[in-house]
């Protein structure tokens, strides 16, 4: 359950990243054009996305503990996204391979 609002976070974050006209944006997949084109949709997105992943730190944490840990994973996924994306570092095929290892490590280990 961490791992599943681990990675809405980053999806979350990473629809935000592209709303903004500061950053540095590359258009590797169709749907960034559509991100790009569409501020307020990817926004009201994001937004929708960050409050499904805090109900799930709640829902698996407690109000306090849930809350903390949401913000903290916020930071930190967010500096990686804007350390990384302008260098073409996330791909989808990376993404993909580090959810199914950390989701078996989180299954091994629960």
């Amino acid at each position: 359950m961490i791992t599943i609002a681990s990675l809405i976070v980053f999806f979350a974050f990473y629809t935000l990243y592209y709303t903004s006209k500061k950053a540095v944006l590359s258009y590797d997949l169709g749907f960034e054009k559509w991100m790009q084109k569409n501020p307020k949709q990817t926004k009201l997105t994001g937004l929708a996305l960050l409050i499904t992943a805090y109900g799930f730190w709640l829902f698996t944490q407690s109000l306090g503990c849930g809350t903390l840990l949401f913000f903290i994973q916020l930071m930190a996924v967010g500096s990686l996204i804007v350390l990384l994306t302008p260098l073409k570092k996330i791909s989808p095929i990376t993404l993909f391979i580090l959810f199914i290892i950390i989701a078996s490590l989180e299954f091994y280990y629960a």
